[in-house]
Formats: C-alpha cells, structure tokens, sequence
C-alpha cells in the first residue's frame, strides 16, 4: 500500500484512511509524553491470554501421541488378546517419527518397551496367555522392544532426510523469490519495502500460533505483493500531489495485476494469491472490492496490518516517516475498523516484545 493510494482515499471518500498518520478525529500531533507513559501503552496480554497462548504452543502432535498412549493403557483392560497391544504400541512410535524425527521416534519407542516391561513386572498375569507367547516372555519382550527401537530409528532417519530435503527446496524456492523481487522492483524502496513486510507479516502470523507452512506463504506473499505495480508509471506511484481519480483507479489495479502475473506459475506461488489479491480488503468492508471480515483471508489480513505499520514508519520522497510507537497506536486504534482486531493483537504483542524491528542491515 502507497500513501499516494492513501491521499486519493482521503480525496474522494473524505475519510481517513490507514496510511495516513493522523488518528480521525484528532487534529493535533500525538504526544505521547514521557518513556513511562510509552510503557503504560505497550500491549500486556491478560492472564487468560496467556494461558491459551502457552496451552496451544504445546504441539498438537505432541498431544496425538500422548492421547495414543491412553487410548492403549484403556484397551489393556478391554481387549481380551493383550498380545495385539503390542501391535499398538508402534503407532505412538510411528507418529513421533513422522512429526519429531529421530531422537524423538527413539524416546517414545523407548517409553513403550519401559511401560510394557513394567506392565508385565506389576502384573504377571499380563501377557501369560501360553498358548499364544513361549514361556521365556522376557526374551520375547526384549525382541519386541529391539524390533521396535530399530523401527524408530529408521523411520526418524527417513524422516530427518526428507525434511532436509524439503527445508533446501524451501531455501531455494526463498532465493528465487529474492531474486525475482530485484527484478520487479521499479526502485530500491519498493524493493525494501516488501522485504520489511515480509518480516512483519511473518512475526504476526508466529504470535497467531499458524503452521510454519502458511507462514512460508504469507512471507512469499509479502514479498511479491506489489508486483502488479511494474506496469504502472513511476510518475504515478511517486507524486507528490494527491492522484487524480483516473490515475488513483490505474494503482489500484497492481492487486489484479500482479495476480495475473503470478496464475500461470502456479504450485505454492499459486496458494499465495489469494493472500495477493486481498491485501487492500479492509475488515469494515472499506477495501478495494469491499470484502469484509473473515470473508478476508486470514493471510492477507495479516498482511494488510504489515503493510501499513511499515508504510507508516518509513521515509517517502513526500513525508517522513513517523515514530513506531506511534504508529503502533494508530493501528490500535483502527482495529475493528480497517484491521481484524485478532490480526491487531498478535500485531501489539510482537511489538510488545520489540519484534517488529528490522536490522539496519537489511534495510
């Protein structure tokens, strides 16, 4: 979003708009006073927040092997073969390999044989079917128990490869995108610009507790979301005088644009253009095609609120930018309004904990 796009809301709706740095309603700069004053406004989730936020980053395939292993300790007392548990007991094994890896695939078998041994210690009549075990049943748990340990380590290896694989296909699908982002760029602020918001957008959508794969997408969608903007002139997207209504209409279309750029690659480049196509939509409705709340995906509302907070914070060749803290408090207010106020709250706690910096590095 470009505050040149911004000014030609303000001229034809008479309404503020996000990338403006003035709250609606208040002529006067903020002052935001002393630094004690700034630290009353910074974001302090409450108790309950909290709580649900530590009880969901416990990984859910954490807790599908741990309700396996009840769902086995109950069928100890209702099946009456116990010899087919042991069948069972690979399942929680398989689980962790296919979600943890190796070392964790070696634990949780690990775990299975000590439970079984002490099932058997604590209560002989466990396993002491003789018609189906030999009576040596130690020697034929610690068979089990090596046959099981070694299908662990095996599928974990497995897994372990295939998830290096997958990590240096993403690496190299990132550094395409890299390089295809220098491409587009029409100038070097286009260019960091998307780079900033792709680290924002990234960090909001980690405090949203999303999966490592949306976030990759949201970040691929930051970085390519104003790539409809190579066939608009450069005269327009950097004026200094607010747009006329025809030339406001032309930078409007870089979203379709840039969708129709993207179509034909499809794959994971095809998942980011819903995320593309809806940036601008705003959570009252106000947006470019007047999509509204969760009608609007979830990517591109994250987005939208990088978009902006980077917009705000950044020197443009007509205005400067203006302090983080304050435009912090500008998105905090439009929550509910321009943003989706679950978006806005991830948005305050990373800022709370002073992620939504970039380093002078990269910039």
């Amino acid at each position: 979003m470009t505050d040149k796009e911004t000014d030609k809301e303000l001229k034809v709706d008479e309404a503020p708009s996000p990338g403006d740095v003035e709250v609606p309603g208040v002529t006067e700069p903020l002052d935001f006073g002393t630094d004690e004053m700034a630290e009353s406004l910074e974001y302090k989730p409450s108790f309950k927040e909290r709580f649900i936020e530590s009880f969901l980053n416990v990984n859910k395939e954490l807790w599908v092997i741990l309700s396996l292993f009840v769902l086995i300790g109950l069928m100890n007392y209702l099946v009456a073969s116990q010899r087919i548990l042991l069948g069972l007991y690979t399942l929680p094994t398989l689980f962790s390999a296919y979600y943890f890896g190796r070392k964790h695939a070696t634990l949780t078998a690990l775990l299975s044989v000590i439970m079984v041994g002490l099932l058997v210690y604590y209560n002989p009549s466990w396993l002491s079917l003789d018609e189906y075990m030999p009576s040596d049943k130690w020697r034929e748990l610690l068979a089990w128990g090596s046959i099981l340990m070694v299908t662990a380590y095996a599928m974990g290896t497995l897994y372990e490869r295939d998830k290096k694989k997958m990590e240096e296909l993403r690496q190299t699908y990132q550094g395409i995108l890299v390089i295809l982002r220098h491409f587009i760029s029409n100038d070097k602020y286009t260019e960091n610009h998307c780079y900033r918001v792709s680290i924002y957008a990234a960090k909001i959508a980690a405090y949203l507790g999303l999966s490592n794969d949306y976030i990759e997408d949201i970040r691929s969608a930051a970085l390519l979301h104003d790539i409809g903007k190579l066939e608009i002139s450069r005269n327009i997207l950097y004026k200094a005088a607010k747009l006329t209504e025809e030339e406001y209409e032309s930078v409007k279309k870089h979203v379709n644009k840039g969708a129709q750029i993207l179509q034909p690659l499809g794959g994971p480049l095809g998942r980011i253009l819903p995320i593309i196509l809806a940036h601008h939509e705003r959570h009252d409705g106000s947006g470019y095609e007047k999509v509204e709340g969760d009608k609007i995906p979830l990517g591109a509302r994250i987005l939208a609120v990088a978009d902006v907070y980077d917009s705000m914070t950044s020197d443009r060749p007509y205005r400067k930018a203006i302090p983080p803290l304050e435009a912090r408090n500008l998105i905090e207010k439009m929550a509910g309004k321009e943003f989706d106020p679950k978006v806005v709250r991830a948005f305050l706690h990373a800022f709370s904990k002073g992620e939504m910096e970039v380093p002078n590095l990269v910039l």
